[in-house]
C-alpha cells in the first residue's frame, strides 16, 4: 500500500487524510523533512499560500521540498497547494515563493475574497464534479507539458503534469473521492 504524506503545517490536513484513506492509501501527516522523505507521495493542502510559504521557510522545508518535487516525488496540491506547485505566480505578496514543478502561472484569490467562496458543478476529466471553491486561484497560463483536466467557465481549475496534480478547488471537502483516487493511482504508477 502506498504511503502518502499530507503536509501538516496548516490547512485541510484531516480532510485529506480521510479522503486518501477512503481512496485506498495509507496516509499520515508529515511536518519534518525526515518524515517527508519516507513517503511515496505528498499532498499540499489548501489553506493560505503566504502562510504556507512562510511556514516552509521557518521549518527549513522550502528548498528541500523544491528538490524532492523536481526529483520526481508525486505531489497533489489543492487550492493553496496549487499555488505552491506553480512555477509562476500572479498577485503574490512581495517575495512570495513556491515549490514549483508545474509549468503554469497561477493567480492567487482569482475567484475573489473569502466572502465570494462558492460551490458548483464543474467538469473534471470530462465528467461532472461538485467543487468547493474557497478564495480559490485559477491557472492563467499553462505550458505544453501541462494536461488541463478541469475547467470552469473558461478558467483552468485542474491540471496534471507527470506525477504532479493540482486543483483550484477542495475535493477533500466533498464525498467524491475521484481526485484522490487519481492521485493514489499516480503515486502507484498505474495512471
Amino acid at each position: 500500500m502506498s504511503v502518502i504524506g499530507v503536509l501538516a503545517l496548516q490547512g485541510d490536513v484531516r480532510e485529506h487524510l480521510r479522503a486518501l484513506g477512503e481512496a485506498g492509501a495509507q496516509a499520515r501527516p508529515v511536518r519534518r523533512l525526515s518524515e517527508i522523505e519516507t513517503v511515496d507521495g505528498l499532498v499540499i493542502p489548501g489553506g493560505e499560500s503566504t502562510t504556507l510559504w512562510r511556514l516552509t521557510v521557518a521549518f527549513d522545508l522550502l528548498d528541500p521540498l523544491r528538490k524532492l518535487i523536481a526529483g520526481g516525488l508525486p505531489a497533489f496540491g489543492s487550492c493553496a497547494g496549487m499555488i505552491m506547485l506553480a512555477n509562476r505566480l500572479e498577485d503574490g505578496v512581495e517575495g512570495q515563493q513556491t515549490f514549483g514543478g508545474i509549468d503554469m502561472t497561477v493567480r492567487r484569490n482569482a475567484f475573489g475574497r473569502q466572502v465570494d467562496s462558492f460551490e458548483r458543478e464543474v467538469r473534471v476529466d470530462g465528467a461532472p464534479f461538485h467543487a468547493v471553491f474557497i478564495r480559490a486561484p485559477w491557472v492563467e497560463r499553462s505550458g505544453p507539458a501541462v494536461n488541463v483536466i478541469g475547467e470552469d467557465r473558461g478558467r483552468i481549475i485542474a491540471v496534471r503534469q507527470g506525477v504532479l496534480l493540482a486543483t483550484a478547488f477542495h475535493p477533500e471537502l466533498t464525498p467524491d473521492r475521484r481526485i484522490h483516487e487519481l492521485f493514489v493511482s499516480m503515486v502507484k504508477g498505474t495512471s
